[in-house]
């Protein structure tokens, strides 16, 4: 018996962060990554929203 595929109701959407709405990812069908954004304009968001697990300041 094959396998039925569940598909999304087209009204849904993930969540996302208010900063991060305006930023379009999408991939082309050569399997091309298309983004509207500048590399640096991301890195400067995760450097202010996440906190990195290796700089942590304790010793133990």
């Amino acid at each position: 018996m094959a396998k039925k595929n569940k598909s999304k109701p087209q009204g849904s959407k993930t969540p996302v962060h208010a900063d991060l709405k305006s930023m379009d990812i999408r991939v082309n069908e050569m399997g091309e990554i298309i983004k509207d954004y500048n590399v640096d304009d991301i890195n400067a968001f995760l450097d202010k929203n996440v906190k990195d697990k290796k700089l942590n300041n304790d010793t133990e």
